[in-house]
């Protein structure tokens, strides 16, 4: 804050009558007394001054050749140094809410795969893994919108029908992931997914008719090799696991550009926002694979039916549910987290997030990894990050 002696007491100017030889008021010199009444002066709107300049003392006013008044200009220090001090508080708090969210949707992500691989381990059926996975979520957002946390979204028949195809191809992309999840490691499942940027690009330009630059088309050259060469040094390697992963990329990059494609807001609807989207995609899923559940492998997760298999029911429940919610939760988060950055950042997390998992998964299951697999996974994440940042300086995309 400015001390007393920064503002200067301007000449006294009498208040003139129509008398031009007679003043109303004595002239009286500008005093401040004390640094207080400074500040307390220094705390009111510069713009507090009517039209006339007959407002506080600290702004006299005079006038010009041409008789018109204008005002002296007035420091405000004060105010912008607490201004900018308040900023600056607010700031470092969104910063650690920001990391805070970060940091819970790595530590769910990995959470899930870890107990989404333990039950995958000893009972092999993906199908009814990700129905149950399905289930806990739709109820998580029913509950949600029944308790009031999450505002219950007005969605029209024609919504449904556009969000539909989102459904489809978000149900098949979870349930693709599972069966890699457990053909092979999770390590290697994630590497492979690192490939997403690539199905993004292709199909992009399909669908879309957005044309990549030269920068960003070079920039896949080492994600593919990356995979390319972590696949032929992968100790758990199989083509029922590889295959999965793959078209898990192909189906949830198809989801992203239907979403661009399908999901425009008309006239008359409401928008959803992307949590809503989310819970409303998650519940259709539901309903969508129980069916295919039923008719394919059955209805295998009950307490009676582990038993019978020589499991341990409570283990594999329990896991399961943890699994489930994890699942949710941390794509609540990475949406809670899209809604406050930009999406290139978002895909640099994304990235970071994937090395975590896959550097967790490596030592918590102690997954054998030769430093030639090591190369080519390293490889692959970086060209992810090349691309996440190359994305950035992208100019509009140029139509076919």
């Amino acid at each position: 804050m400015q001390n007393a002696a920064a503002f200067r007491p301007c000449p006294a100017r009498p208040l003139v009558g129509r008398s031009p030889t007679r003043p109303l008021l004595p002239a009286r010199p500008l005093r401040v007394s004390s640094a207080g009444a400074v500040a307390a002066a220094a705390s009111t709107r510069c713009g507090a001054v009517g039209p006339r300049g007959l407002g506080h003392g600290l702004l006299p006013v005079s006038t010009d050749r041409e008789g018109k008044a204008h005002q002296r200009p007035v420091a405000c220090g004060a105010v912008g140094k607490a201004g900018k001090a308040e900023e600056e508080g607010g700031g470092f708090l969104k910063t650690l809410q920001l990391g805070a969210f970060f940091g819970l949707w790595y530590l769910f992500n990995i959470y899930f795969n870890i107990y989404n691989k333990q039950v995958l381990k000893v009972f092999p059926y993906p199908i009814n893994i990700t129905e149950v996975q399905f289930a806990v979520g739709a109820a998580v957002a029913v509950f949600m919108w029944i308790s009031g946390i999450l505002k219950r979204p007005k969605i029209s028949g024609a919504q449904l029908v556009a969000i539909l195809p989102l459904a489809i191809v978000h149900t098949m992309g979870n349930l693709f992931t599972n069966m890699s999840l457990g053909k092979v490691a999770v390590s290697f499942t994630h590497t492979i997914k690192a490939m997403e940027p690539f199905f993004s690009v292709v199909l992009s330009a399909i669908f879309l008719g957005e044309l990549p630059t030269v920068w960003v088309g070079l920039s896949l050259l080492p994600i593919v090799g990356g995979v390319a060469l972590a696949s032929l040094t992968e100790a758990s390697f199989n083509w029922a696991g590889f295959w999965s992963a793959m078209a898990s990329n192909v189906t949830f990059q198809s989801r992203n550009v239907l979403s661009k494609k399908l999901m425009v807001k008309k006239e008359g609807q409401e928008s959803l926002d992307n949590i809503n989207l989310f819970s409303i995609i998650t519940v259709m899923s539901f309903f969508l694979l129980a069916p295919v559940t039923f008719f394919t492998e059955g209805v295998k997760m009950t307490p009676t039916y582990l038993q019978s298999a020589g499991l341990n029911a409570n283990q594999v429940l329990t896991r399961s549910l943890l699994a489930a919610l994890c699942f949710h939760a941390y794509q609540q988060v990475s949406y809670m987290i899209l809604a406050v950055v930009s999406p290139v950042t978002h895909s640099v997390g994304n990235c970071v997030k994937r090395v975590v998992v896959i550097v967790t998964s490596v030592l918590f299951f102690r997954t054998p990894v030769s430093p030639i697999n090591s190369l080519g996974t390293a490889i692959a994440l970086a060209g992810v990050f090349l691309y996440s940042q190359l994305k950035r300086l992208k100019p509009k995309p140029k139509t076919a």
